[in-house]
């Protein structure tokens, strides 16, 4: 089950698409959704978020909290709206584009892959990059 909560104005389009996609995309890692819930924010909900339970004082795009067990993902992830609109811009890309690579990023983290080394760092990216492919929007 992957459920959408808005705490800002932005709203996802066809999401049924995105349900499709990042399930294949778990998939095709051998793991099964259990239950994924995402939150869009602001960025000052996500600092707070940060600041209260990591104790880090600064801005991201991204927090997951993590209830996987074995091969059965389950989570919480915080998606900044903010951050994803400024990444997109400094990383010229569409605000589209930069949207899936946070929600897949946020996945690959549950299913146990790194983001703390530069290898890890490049694994992570090429993965989001194969995730990305996956996505298409049913007919």
């Amino acid at each position: 089950m992957i459920n959408y909560n808005y705490l800002t104005e932005f709203k996802l389009v066809a999401e049924k698409n995105f349900n499709s996609w990042i399930t294949e995309s778990c998939n095709t890692e051998g793991f099964s959704i259990i239950e994924l819930n995402y939150i869009f924010c602001s960025d000052d909900y996500l600092l707070k978020i940060n600041q209260d339970y990591l104790q880090h004082d600064y801005l991201t795009d991204i927090i997951t909290f993590d209830y996987v067990s074995g091969k059965n993902v389950s989570g919480d992830l915080y998606i900044s709206i903010d951050r994803v609109k400024e990444n997109a811009e400094e990383f010229n890309v569409s605000f589209d584009n930069e949207l899936k690579r946070v929600m897949v990023h946020g996945v690959l983290h549950l299913m146990g892959y790194s983001d703390k080394s530069d290898a890890a760092t490049a694994e992570m990216r090429a993965k989001e990059e194969e995730k990305i492919k996956l996505f298409h929007v049913e007919q």
